[in-house]
């Protein structure tokens, strides 16, 4: 008789890949990305900081930051016959449908599709960051029948982004708020879409594929779409004892309430929400508006009185997103837009040092006699 083999649903605890790009310290309560507290870099540096970090493995000095941007400017542009793909869509196609189908698209316009080598890969990694921001903006404002947006390279890449988001160049102090939230969602170790950004790299597929897949995976509502689920709820209430209300209700019709808990930090609050907790009072303070921050915190005192769990990244990048102007529905492609990096340096390191992933399965179905 076979010895039962373990089982752990849902992999938990399961390490499932050896990786030098970045760790969840739980005991620490740091997000360690090459070596580096991820929120200590979210302090004084950059998204492109992180992006030169996470594909060159090294913090960048002025010049090299510079390069890394110029190089991405350079790859804004995307296919004209996207913006034909993106006509075609549906009226009610969601803004996550929409990247999934241009990130598939593109792998059409690469004439090295097939070579895996790190070069490649890594000029492949720098062509997507140009583009995706465009597509993210540009499918949804054509999916609402409205003009798509040119990139504007005299802006910076956050400053860029947020423009072809908003059609409208964003203050310094938007901007800087902007391109923080991009530098906490860039890396996260092995959340469910990069596990499956790795699952497909290991058949050695293509990095479009595996991005293609991550964006699928990041739609799901257990992983992302929580920043979006937490914006409606801020805005159903409409004040802080509403919001009170709502919550207590949800939980006692047993409801998932969307924003709070994290499978890793459990009993801790995500450091990030905290980063994005300060940038909702800077906005806040800048509109004299302090509505949305009294019941952010009031939620989190209702969660942590009865579930004694803390709010996650998302809780607070919801509205500071709304504060910025920017329209519900691209809050999860924004956060795979950031992600974008974390991802492609996934994928490089599971093509230069890959096994196939082949798991089992714990059997619960019936052994049958056929005569």
């Amino acid at each position: 008789m076979e010895a039962k083999e373990k089982f752990f649903p849902g992999l938990d605890g399961v390490v499932a890949a050896e990786t030098k790009i970045s760790f969840l310290d739980t005991v620490q309560s740091e997000i360690v990305i090459q070596g580096y507290d991820l929120i200590k870099l979210s302090q004084s540096k950059e998204y492109m900081d992180i992006v030169h970090l996470l594909l060159e493995e090294s913090l960048p000095d002025s010049a090299e930051k510079e390069a890394v941007e110029k190089v991405l400017k350079g790859e804004y542009e995307i296919p004209g016959e996207l913006i034909e793909i993106f006509k075609q869509l549906p009226g009610n196609t969601h803004p996550m449908d929409g990247l999934r189908t241009g990130i598939s698209a593109l792998a059409g316009y690469d004439n090295k599709l097939d070579d895996r080598s790190l070069p490649v890969n890594k000029g492949r990694a720098y062509q997507l960051l140009g583009m995706v921001p465009n597509v993210v903006a540009n499918s949804y404002r054509i999916i609402q029948q409205m003009e798509p947006i040119r990139p504007n390279e005299d802006l910076s890449y956050s400053a860029n982004f947020f423009y072809m988001i908003t059609g409208r160049v964003p203050s310094l102090l938007e901007e800087k708020i902007f391109d923080r939230s991009l530098v906490l969602y860039s890396e996260h170790e092995m959340p469910n879409s990069t596990f499956t950004a790795r699952v497909i790299a290991s058949t050695h597929s293509d990095l479009y594929g595996a991005l293609t897949g991550a964006v699928a995976s990041l739609k799901g509502n257990l992983h992302g779409g929580a920043n979006e689920a937490v914006m409606y709820m801020l805005n159903e209430a409409g004040s802080v004892e509403a919001f009170e209300e709502l919550l207590e209700m949800k939980m006692m019709k047993k409801e998932k309430i969307m924003g709070f808990g994290h499978r890793v930090y459990m009993k801790k609050m995500d450091p990030r929400a905290l980063m994005m907790k300060e940038a909702l009072k800077e906005l806040c303070d800048l509109k004299g508006d302090h509505l949305l921050y009294e019941m952010c915190e009031a939620g989190e005192r209702v969660m942590e009185r009865e579930k004694g769990i803390y709010p996650n990244l998302d809780y607070y990048a919801a509205p500071v997103y709304w504060m910025l102007g920017i329209p519900i529905p691209l809050y999860t492609p924004i956060f795979f837009s950031a992600r974008t990096v974390g991802l492609c340096a996934h994928v490089i390191e599971q093509h230069a040092n890959n096994r196939l992933f082949r798991p089992r399965v714990h059997y619960t179905g019936e052994r049958r006699v056929f005569n």
